[in-house]
């Protein structure tokens, strides 16, 4: 099955005001030919300035977080109706930096995804192993358990409707990426799990993005694997002609 391609920026603690509003008009020019879904990720604090200079383009924003809860007493923190608001349509679910650095567990991940559904907004479920449990040989261990607890709040309908992106944690940063080979191995065996679950009309829907030192120099290789349908894309994506050139590829 043909699954649209889609590269997604997350620019994580990067970026001024007027940084990021040229950041997302130069991405919005430069990509602007290309049959590819294009997202940016901006810090919250940007997400309606970002909104209004991407207006009108082919260029859609998405969050980086969101909490469990749709409203109450939670300070400093923003939800899923809040980013819907101010024009998200993805947010991010378990990154691997709010798993390790902020310890997200499995389960609330699976909240946050369930609550980015009820808002109407499109979780891109975030899972991977560290470098430790790869040498243990429990990557497929640590994998499914990701995934099968963070979409165990949601019925099937909504599981098609979620994009999981397989970041490999000791490629995030390093400098070091997992080999195309890699890559595909694990975006199959995701592919498998949720064909197991859910058949095979959502296993083939749902689109598995590979984040992990994505570059414009290895992302051709990576995306021309089956499973591998697009890219969350890091560091490369505070450079409009680097990120563009990933969406190229």
């Amino acid at each position: 099955m043909s699954r649209r391609t889609l590269i997604a920026g997350n620019w994580k603690m990067n970026t001024t005001l007027d940084d990021a509003r040229d950041l997302a008009w130069a991405v919005a020019e430069a990509t602007e030919d290309v049959e590819v879904d294009v997202v940016v990720i901006p810090p919250a604090c940007f997400l309606v300035p970002v909104a209004e200079a991407l207006a009108g383009s082919h260029v859609t924003i998405g969050a980086q977080n969101l909490h469990a809860e749709d409203k109450g007493a939670f300070t400093g923190e923003v939800s899923g109706p809040m980013l819907a608001s101010a024009g998200c349509a993805w947010v991010l679910c378990g990154h691997s930096e709010r798993r390790h650095i902020f310890g997200e567990t499995n389960e609330l991940v699976g909240d946050k995804v369930a609550a980015a559904h009820r808002a109407g907004l499109t979780p891109i479920l975030c899972v991977g192993e560290t470098l430790d449990q790869r040498d243990d040989g429990v990557t497929e261990v640590v994998v499914k358990a990701q995934v099968e607890t963070g979409l165990a709040k949601i019925d099937a309908g909504a599981v098609e409707r979620t994009v999981i992106a397989y970041e490999p944690v000791w490629a995030i940063g390093t400098g070091r990426t997992a080999t195309p080979e890699q890559a595909q191995a694990v975006h199959a065996f995701i592919r498998g799990l949720l064909r197991e679950t859910y058949g095979d009309g959502v296993a083939d829907a749902v689109r598995i993005q590979y984040g992990g030192s994505v570059k414009p120099d290895n992302a051709t290789q990576l995306m021309s694997q089956e499973d591998v349908d697009g890219a969350l894309v890091g560091g490369a994506s505070l450079k409009a002609e680097d990120f563009a050139a990933i969406v190229r590829a």
